[in-house]
């Protein structure tokens, strides 16, 4: 095997695997696709018997995914997932029937992609992609539910051809690399359709590059809104649900916290429809399912006195639910914010609202080449007028340690910023 700065043993770990991968690539990211592509076919990869649902979106995606996964579990069916990030392990990325995959599953998959790589060069994401596939091909699943990276256009994961697209929430985000506007943005994003095959959107305010791509390609569009909807009659404790066809009432909630999950649901509800003739599914069932959905670091609540609550969210989008949710969970004590971020996101938009919800700020530095600083995101926090405490640390693990020492019994401690943060809690 060739390497780059590491020696690769005969029968390398699953870390050993990972951090050559990280160093044989100079950049993180590197969109396009021809030499994924190129791999695939030399791997063997293509089409497959089961139904394959690609996602795309900037908020939303993993929650979605989540509750396709299950609702079809609910109703019987062997399901594959591939999402990124992970939060603790790896091997969160790829799930069958709800469970991570071996270790040795991957390094057997990276092997074959490295006997067959030749001197291309891929990237962290594009190897892991590339495994995932192998390792949902031979799993021989009922579906696959695959998450786009990053944009769609140029993401690993668009060599794929679904049999359905869903795109979720699009809001600005990585703008460096799909644009500063949510028409650039939804062009990168609506290119995971493909022509004569439906796409459906979560997003009820769509932007027009979305409609004009799908225009273009020959895509059936399936709009929120328009050929789908919901409504919360009941305060939010049930939600309704109408399709062309097909009506709904008296649904449960997701089972993840967030009104605006029922906008994700409704867009699951449509892609569930959709493919009725091939995976078919009862009321109940989807019942079931919607109750029964759990998903790591969404607005996730572990333990009390004092609480903790874990959320990814990481732009402006996701950050403006994350108070929201707060707001309508009231709590006797203090609210301790453990916050760490990358620097290339919208730090400023993305904390104004939480302004008057923490009461207690923990600022740590990520360890990851792209990871803020403590010191800038503290200059963010006093540009927007922060009154609150700060306090700064070098590490994730001092500032969870010092705030879990500060707290009292009837405190939360909100960690949130980035995937980075969360798994530094868990």
């Amino acid at each position: 095997m060739s390497t780059t700065g590491i020696q690769l043993s005969k029968a390398p770990s699953l870390d050993q695997w990972l951090e050559y991968q990280q160093q044989l690539h100079p950049q993180d990211i590197e969109l396009g696709l021809d030499r994924v592509r190129l791999l695939a076919d030399r791997l063997g990869i293509g089409p497959v018997d089961c139904p394959r649902v690609v996602v795309a979106g900037t908020n939303g995606k993993g929650s979605s995914i989540a509750m396709l996964e299950s609702i079809f579990r609910t109703a019987g069916y062997r399901v594959g997932c591939y999402t990124s990030p992970h939060i603790e392990n790896y091997c969160e990325r790829l799930r069958i029937d709800g469970v991570v995959v071996s270790s040795q599953d991957f390094c057997d998959a990276f092997a074959r992609i490295e006997q067959v790589r030749s001197g291309t060069e891929l990237t962290y994401f594009e190897f892991g992609t590339l495994a995932a596939l192998q390792i949902l091909d031979a799993k021989q699943v009922d579906v696959q539910l695959l998450e786009v990276g990053l944009g769609g256009r140029l993401d690993a994961v668009n060599i794929v051809d679904s049999d359905i697209a869903l795109i979720t929430q699009i809001a600005i985000d990585h703008v460096d690399w799909l644009g500063d506007t949510r028409e650039q943005i939804g062009a990168e994003k609506a290119a995971i359709m493909r022509a004569a095959r439906p796409c459906v959107c979560a997003d009820p305010d769509l932007p027009q590059s979305v409609t004009d791509y799908a225009d273009r390609l020959g895509s059936m569009l399936f709009r929120s809104g328009f050929e789908f909807g919901y409504g919360l009659p009941d305060q939010g404790l049930v939600w309704d649900w109408r399709s062309t066809d097909t009506v709904l009432e008296q649904l449960p909630t997701p089972g993840l916290i967030g009104e605006f999950q029922a906008q994700n649901g409704a867009a699951v509800l449509e892609v569930v429809r959709l493919l009725q003739d091939r995976l078919p599914v009862s009321k109940q069932q989807i019942v079931d399912g919607l109750s029964q959905v759990k998903l790591a670091g969404r607005f996730e609540i572990v333990g009390s006195h004092p609480q903790w609550l874990l959320d990814v969210a990481h732009n402006p989008q996701a950050c403006a639910a994350l108070a929201q949710n707060l707001d309508d969970l009231s709590v006797a004590g203090r609210r301790l914010g453990v916050l760490g971020m990358l620097e290339d996101k919208n730090i400023h938009a993305s904390l104004k609202p939480l302004l008057e919800i923490i009461d207690c700020w923990y600022l740590a530095a990520i360890d990851h080449p792209r990871g803020a600083t403590e010191a800038m995101l503290q200059q963010v926090l006093l540009e927007l007028g922060c009154q609150a405490p700060i306090r700064l640390f070098s590490s994730l693990a001092d500032a969870i340690s010092t705030a879990s020492g500060d707290a009292q019994q009837n405190d939360q401690i909100v960690v949130f910023g980035s995937f980075h943060t969360v798994a530094a809690a868990r």
